[in-house]
């Protein structure tokens, strides 16, 4: 596991909370934003108990909005790491980058090594629990060499529902997550992040890219290499919010469903087909339910499924 620091630039801007709800407030005092800022009270008192923190940093709004909130209550006795690999996207990266220096919170980027791990390239049900936990163990790591004592992650109440094996890492490396804590939602992030100005408010979720891999079929650097460049080549024709699910020599394509019609012609058909074939797919399935997160868990057994990834 190697760490590197990455040069961010610090911004002298920063919105003070209490305008940025005044202003919000006054546009929308009905909104969801009345009950959410008593959950962001809760989440910035919880935070001010922490000497030295590390958020666990992807670039999604979860995270994101963590980071930037820990950066501001805790001011340089934060610093925000993320872990690249080949499962995180080139575009992923840039954007997560570009976040972290737009709010110019300390960012450090780990290269972790999950993809040697045969337990997670064999990708089974249990794969996020070993990639959460080569994660950890490079923030622990890290946490030792510059005096970082406590680590936090961006789950908020509703992952609690789902299975995620990560969140057992997480209890295992005795991770904080602040979110959930203060009782926030998906919905309550979002709602937060855009009255605070940031532009990724709404960014759709964006999982590791061995999330589009069915599972039992082996994790490798070509197989994430295929499903990257396929999903840069379906954000080229102008779709938002998808997934390109990889079965072999099938990639099965999950648009939103507000996309969908777009993609029901005939010239959108021979585009996608054509591209993705071009990228080494014998066949390409649009997938008539559309998008949906974790769809790839509805294949697991229920005995599985009742863990909820604790």
């Amino acid at each position: 596991m190697k760490a590197r620091d990455l040069p961010i630039r610090r911004s002298a801007i920063s919105l003070p909370r209490s305008k940025a709800i005044i202003g919000f407030m006054a546009a929308s005092a009905t909104s969801p934003f009345v009950n959410a800022t008593a959950k962001m009270a809760a989440l910035e008192a919880h935070l001010r108990t922490l000497d030295r923190l590390m958020v666990a940093y992807s670039g999604g709004v979860d995270s994101a909005f963590l980071a930037a909130t820990a950066y501001r209550v805790l001011g340089e006795r934060m610093v925000a790491v993320l872990a690249d690999s080949p499962s995180l996207s080139r575009r992923d990266l840039a954007e997560a980058r570009a976040f972290a220096q737009a709010q110019g919170f300390p960012l450090e980027i780990v290269a972790t090594e999950e993809l040697e791990q045969p337990e997670y390239a064999r990708n089974d049900a249990d794969r996020c629990f070993y990639c959460k936990s080569e994660l950890f163990r490079a923030m622990e790591l890290l946490g030792k060499q510059h005096g970082f004592a406590a680590i936090a992650y961006g789950m908020n109440i509703d992952d609690k529902g789902d299975y995620r094996p990560g969140q057992r890492a997480a209890a295992e490396h005795a991770v904080l997550a602040p979110l959930a804590a203060a009782g926030m939602t998906k919905a309550d992030v979002r709602t937060l992040a855009r009255a605070a100005g940031y532009a990724l408010w709404d960014r759709p979720a964006a999982p590791c890219l061995a999330s589009r891999v069915e599972y039992g079929r082996a994790v490798t650097r070509e197989v994430l290499e295929q499903i990257e460049k396929g999903e840069a080549f379906l954000h080229g024709l102008g779709f938002r919010e998808l997934r390109l699910r990889h079965h072999g020599a099938v990639a099965r394509v999950e648009l939103a469903r507000e996309e969908l019609p777009r993609a029901l012609t005939m010239e959108s058909f021979a585009a996608i087909d054509a591209g993705l074939k071009a990228l080494g797919f014998q066949y390409v399935a649009l997938d008539c339910a559309g998008f949906r997160s974790g769809s790839l868990n509805a294949l697991l057994p229920v005995e599985i499924l009742q863990k909820h990834g604790a």
